[in-house]
């Protein structure tokens, strides 16, 4: 129900490192994004060295599990100004 809620209603996510259930919270995301059930938000995953040493998303691509489109699903960010730089490239904008 959270993660609907989640999907439903987030317009923008800042991922960051965490165990089993932020793993499960990105790829549920990221699997309604790639199967387009879901609003086309910016996904940011903040600090990319821990990201790229948990899930070699490279290594997907290769071995023909996704697609490289698919790696445009999110950004990572060391920063809280890359975040936003990220999310305000990848459509969020802010409100006055």
């Amino acid at each position: 129900m959270r993660k609907m809620h989640l999907a439903m209603r987030a317009n923008a996510l800042a991922i960051f490192p965490g165990g089993f259930g932020t793993l499960d919270e990105l790829f549920e995301l990221l699997t309604l994004r790639q199967t387009r059930k879901a609003p086309q938000l910016p996904i940011v995953l903040f600090d990319r060295k821990y990201w790229e040493r948990i899930v070699d998303f490279k290594e997907l691509v290769a071995m023909g599990m996704i697609d490289t489109a698919d790696l445009q699903a999110f950004a990572f960010a060391d920063s809280a100004e890359d975040v936003w730089s990220a999310m305000s490239a990848r459509g969020l904008c802010a409100h006055s």
